[in-house]
């Protein structure tokens, strides 16, 4: 069974894809590297953000990793698709890179760290491969900083499982709140970090379907199989907590709450 508790089908590349649309304002404002810049994304997954890391700094050259071929094959396709020249994709292993010492201007690292074993080794690799006084961009989610209208027993046991079948690989799905102290457990000088936070009601009910239906729900419903094979819930119970979460995404009385945490720091 692969370690990314999403797993590698056509719907979770769809969802990866939907959810940096739905993010992109929010989570990518600032991220700008200059022209020529020597530019690392770390854990490029399907490309979802690499099309928009090419829209924004168009003449920065990128060295995009990430460990499965399959989703650099997605990734190359969709910055290929935009017309951006300046992308090379690779595969490699983030706690084990083949580049140099003092190798890049910028790293990016956006919804990773909560997928490893050891965040705290590959942030002292990473750390490696960046030049002194580079700068290192991470973001990551927060699980437990998530809260909906109406929470039934159900809909939060379904949200649980998430949690808890990402928890089975020894993955964090809370690491967010952790993003400060690794980075200064690692040795960098954080300059910025901060709460990204989305809420969705009836005011916003585009961004609140987008957040629950595109985002959220299918998210959680990658978890279903070892979820109900492990014993952590019946198939009754799981598909009422999918009807009931998908119905915070339903206004006038739908309300969904998510916080995503951003931070910048420096190599010394």
């Amino acid at each position: 069974m692969s370690k990314y508790v999403h797993g590698y089908s056509k719907r979770e590349a769809q969802r990866l894809k939907e959810q940096s649309e739905i993010l992109e304002r929010l989570l990518h404002d600032g991220n700008h590297f200059p022209a020529g810049a020597n530019v690392l994304e770390a854990g490029c997954g399907v490309g979802a953000q690499s099309v928009i890391l090419a829209k924004q700094s168009p003449e920065a050259r990128f060295t995009s990793i990430d460990i499965s071929p399959e989703s650099l094959e997605k990734a190359e396709a969709a910055v290929h698709v935009q017309g951006h020249s300046h992308f090379t994709f690779q595969q490699a292993d983030i706690l084990h890179l083949s580049f140099e010492d003092n190798h890049f201007d910028f790293i990016f690292v956006c919804f990773v760290l909560e997928h490893l074993d050891d965040p705290d080794s590959a942030l002292l690799e990473l750390k490696r491969v960046l030049k002194s006084g580079g700068e290192i961009t991470v973001i990551e989610g927060d699980h437990g900083s998530c809260f909906w209208h109406t929470e039934t027993e159900a809909s939060l046991k379904v949200w649980e499982c998430m949690i808890r079948a990402q928890a089975v690989h020894g993955h964090d799905a809370n690491i967010g709140r952790r993003i400060y102290p690794l980075l200064h457990k690692a040795g960098f000088d954080v300059h910025t970090s901060e709460p990204k936070w989305v809420y969705g009601d009836g005011v916003h009910a585009q961004l609140l379907d987008g957040m629950v239906n595109q985002i959220i729900v299918p998210m959680v419903q990658t978890a279903k199989v070892r979820s109900i094979e492990a014993g952590w819930v019946d198939e009754a119970t799981w598909a009422q907590g999918i009807r009931e979460l998908e119905a915070s995404g339903d206004p006038p009385e739908g309300t969904f709450f998510y916080t995503w945490f951003k931070a910048k720091a420096v190599k010394s």
